[in-house]
């Protein structure tokens, strides 16, 4: 399995009611998928359930602050797709 904290690969974050997260919608923060403090173009995420959120910590992702797999190459497949985040390929 691939290194956890390696910036190349998402995060996938437990978001809980009652917190909220200011995320990265512009990809030059150097903290992602968190936004900087006084950024405007953060994301204020507020969850009114418990879910699961797949964050981009690369940069590359077209729909910021979620990872859309810009960070590797196209994969035929949801078993393909899935690899290359579970092995970092």
């Amino acid at each position: 399995m691939s290194d956890p904290q390696d910036p190349k690969l998402p995060e996938v974050r437990q978001v809980n009611p009652g917190e909220t997260h200011l995320l990265c919608r512009c990809g030059r923060s150097p903290v992602l998928p968190d936004c900087s403090p006084g950024c405007a173009e953060g994301l204020r995420l507020a969850p009114v359930r418990q879910q699961f959120v797949l964050l981009c910590r690369c940069g590359l992702s077209q729909r910021l602050p979620y990872c859309d797999g810009s960070h590797s190459p196209p994969a035929e497949g949801l078993r393909a797709r899935w690899r290359r985040f579970a092995k970092g390929d």
